[in-house]
């Protein structure tokens, strides 16, 4: 007999044994998939909707596309957001990352 031969009868040997046996791996993979990537990522996400949710007008942001501005108008999907004087864009909320001091420009040295 050579070695796979009998690493071959003993697995199947074990399949026939229990349906739950075959299933295990897979939901232990499942349960560290989740505690470990999924419910992290889903708490970050709640933490972000709830930091945009508590920006006003006045507050500094910063945009997913790099542009620094202070928020004018806020409005239930969007934000209006005055980039320089008199300049104003129109921004979905879900395209604001930072507020308040995280979204100080470098000022520049003349």
């Amino acid at each position: 007999m050579t070695l796979a031969s009998i690493f071959l009868q003993a697995s199947a040997g074990a399949g026939t044994s229990s349906g739950l046996g075959a299933f295990l791996p897979l939901i232990l993979i499942f349960v560290v998939f989740y505690f470990f990537m999924i419910r992290p990522q889903n708490k970050k996400q709640k933490e972000i909707q709830k930091s945009r949710a508590a920006l006003k007008t006045g507050d500094r942001v910063l945009t997913s596309g790099g542009i620094y501005g202070k928020i004018r108008e806020v409005k239930d999907d969007s934000f209006i957001i005055e980039i320089s004087d008199n300049v104003r864009i129109r921004v979905e909320k879900s395209a604001v990352f930072a507020a308040a001091t995280d979204a100080r420009p470098t000022e520049e040295k003349k």
